[in-house]
């Protein structure tokens, strides 16, 4: 992380879910590179929980949050479409395309990012497993500083810092997202196994763009 803040100083953004174990990540990025923007989707069927907590935390570590949400509300989507994530495989690629690809693409682009750091962790999906701690995706490096971290190394951090985790932690929900697509988990469940939405376990901003995506936002002007 230190060397992402010196070799792309004002080219560097950091992406966070507020998540179960966001604080992690976040508390490092306050301490090691204070002025990288963190940019948060704003989906629009967060949990309550989660709008709290990253109120809560971008208080108390002083963070330089921007929120990026779809170009269409929640309320217009069901409108139109109703509930995408519901019509299967399509369905879902179209509803992560719109509230969740397009946004942060929209936000690299804004932000002038040539690196996005993320804290994604080996141990937590099979594409996860394959990724380096620095590499590319579409075109920008991407830095995954916590990559190597096992679940124990997490949890000592969060106490040794005296960080929270997300509220939902303790009600079972150990991989948050949307309300729609969040279950709780049981200790001997992959805590993945609470993400419902599509079936890489993916929420599709830390997979390559596809072709035809790659199309569609160039002609969007991104």
């Amino acid at each position: 992380m230190a060397w992402a803040a010196e070799r792309f100083a004002g080219r560097l953004v950091a992406s966070t879910s507020f998540g179960a174990h966001s604080a992690v990540m976040l508390d490092l990025v306050a301490r090691v590179a204070p002025e990288t923007p963190i940019v948060f989707i704003d989906t629009g069927y967060l949990f309550p929980e989660t709008y709290r907590f990253a109120e809560q935390l971008t208080r108390r570590l002083g963070l330089d949050v921007r929120v990026y949400a779809p170009r269409i509300t929640a309320a217009r989507q069901e409108a139109l479409y109703g509930q995408r994530w519901e019509h299967g495989d399509e369905g879902v690629a179209a509803y992560l395309a719109d509230n969740k690809v397009e946004p942060m693409q929209r936000a690299l682009t804004e932000l002038g990012a040539e690196a996005w750091m993320a804290g994604l962790r080996s141990d937590q999906t099979a594409h996860r497993a394959g990724l380096k701690h620095v590499g590319e995706q579409d075109g920008r490096v991407k830095i995954h500083p916590i990559l190597s971290w096992s679940l124990q190394q997490i949890l000592d951090y969060l106490e040794a810092r005296d960080l929270p985790h997300h509220p939902l932690y303790a009600q079972g929900y150990r991989s948050i997202g949307d309300v729609h697509s969040t279950l709780p988990t049981t200790d001997d469940m992959d805590p993945r196994d609470g993400r419902i939405l599509g079936k890489t376990r993916e929420c599709g901003l830390h997979l390559p763009l596809t072709a035809e995506e790659n199309e569609s936002l160039g002609s969007s002007g991104l």
